[in-house]
């Protein structure tokens, strides 16, 4: 069997948000400005936490980006969500990676805790997931927690991030 890639440059997320990367009707991640991240730095499915896989990823923060200037005006801060979402984008993509199909939906997060911000002066955000369970029947689910570091300091914890691959009904 041929070895998988473990990382992923900004073109290759790129390719995967057009649906190239794992087929049609499979996992795929947002085209830009939703797209949370620039690369994936590692992915493994085995070791991590849990020792069920983990996968690693940044997001180069700049300045300009489109919701500084709306979130907050006077005080610009990312939203939280959209950290929250970059962590659902890699979890699902992780799932894809593993050669799961279906489309990817997040499902939910179990407890959220938020300890810092990403603001204009943030040079990049890191995520890390580990994955607690990989499920591979009619739904493919993924289970993890995540975590999300800014400039290296630990700023959102997520446990139970569940994702889910569904084959589209024809």
């Amino acid at each position: 069997m041929a070895e998988r890639k473990t990382s992923f440059d900004k073109e290759d997320l790129l390719a995967c948000a057009r649906g190239e990367m794992f087929g049609p009707g499979n996992a795929q991640l947002p085209l830009p400005p939703m797209l949370m991240a620039d690369r994936i730095t590692d992915i493994s499915d085995e070791g991590g936490e849990f020792g069920k896989g983990y996968l690693e990823a940044e997001f180069d923060i700049d300045p300009e980006l489109w919701f500084f200037p709306c979130h907050f005006p006077g005080n610009p801060v990312m939203p939280g969500c959209l950290g929250l979402d970059g962590l659902w984008q890699l979890t699902g993509f992780g799932l894809g990676w593993r050669g799961l199909n279906g489309q990817g939906f997040a499902l939910g997060a179990g407890e959220v805790k938020f300890s810092g911000m990403v603001r204009p002066s943030t040079k990049m955000i890191t995520y890390r997931i580990d994955y607690s369970r990989v499920i591979d029947r009619k739904l493919k689910l993924g289970v993890a927690n995540g975590k999300v570091y800014a400039d290296g300091e630990e700023i959102y914890n997520v446990t139970g991030l569940k994702v889910g691959l569904a084959e589209a009904e024809s």
